[in-house]
């Protein structure tokens, strides 16, 4: 089973510990194989305390829902996201190297993560109105930091662009396709995924800064 131990949900209750027990990370990666195979409405709780190794009882006494086990990855993965690609816009000097950053790290945690990626990208629209409208919070706050990107290389020249929003939306689409077909099967890595997305995502904004080399792009992924 892929393990979530990068991405572990914090707890809802001050009283909680801060780190989770052994079964509810057994839980979290077990709703997120299942998931992910699956999908939301095609698990049930039995699927899930049966790839963990409990009764079907057994993840009540943790979560109250099939759907609060969703909502805590599906927030995790989010906040993750967002922490990443913000490190990564801000970490370096021109747009451009921001964008290719973006797009490296991203990507790579995407096939990294896979099975996390896929619920978190595909799963969210089940959610509890309440669940998805903080789910869908983080979601814009993502796309607000690769479009102030964009805009940064636009108003440098670095960017020829015809349309900001249109641009983010083509970007992450790029990023977010890797979980549907990433497989460890195949003989590329997380890091040269992010890197050739990184080169393409330069391309697409029509960058005019400096050549970026597929040897300075890998290390981007990272």
């Amino acid at each position: 089973m892929l393990s979530t131990v990068a991405i572990v949900p914090a707890p809802e209750r001050a009283d909680s510990p801060s780190t989770p027990s052994d079964t509810v990370l057994r839980l979290f990666d077990a709703a997120t194989a299942a998931f992910a195979d699956n999908g939301f409405h095609a698990t049930t709780t039995r699927d899930i305390a049966s790839r963990a190794g409990l009764s079907p009882a057994g993840v009540y006494v943790h979560f109250t829902s099939k759907e609060e086990l969703l909502y805590r990855l599906s927030r995790a993965g989010h906040e993750q996201a967002l922490a990443l690609i913000t490190s990564a816009a801000d970490d370096v000097d021109s747009p451009s190297e921001a964008l290719a950053a973006v797009m490296a790290r991203f990507s790579a945690w995407h096939a990294e993560h896979y099975a996390i990626a896929r619920v978190v990208q595909n799963e969210f629209p089940h959610l509890s109105e309440a669940h998805r409208d903080e789910v869908l919070a983080l979601r814009k706050r993502i796309d607000a930091t690769v479009r102030r990107v964009l805009r940064a290389g636009e108003a440098s020249g670095d960017f020829v662009l015809d349309n900001v929003a249109d641009t983010a939306l083509a970007l992450l689409s790029i990023v977010v396709d890797v979980a549907r077909w990433y497989t460890p099967a195949l003989h590329r890595t997380p890091e040269q995924i992010g890197a050739t997305n990184a080169a393409l995502g330069l391309r697409l904004v029509g960058c005019r800064g400096p050549n970026l080399s597929p040897e300075r792009l890998a290390p981007l992924g990272r």
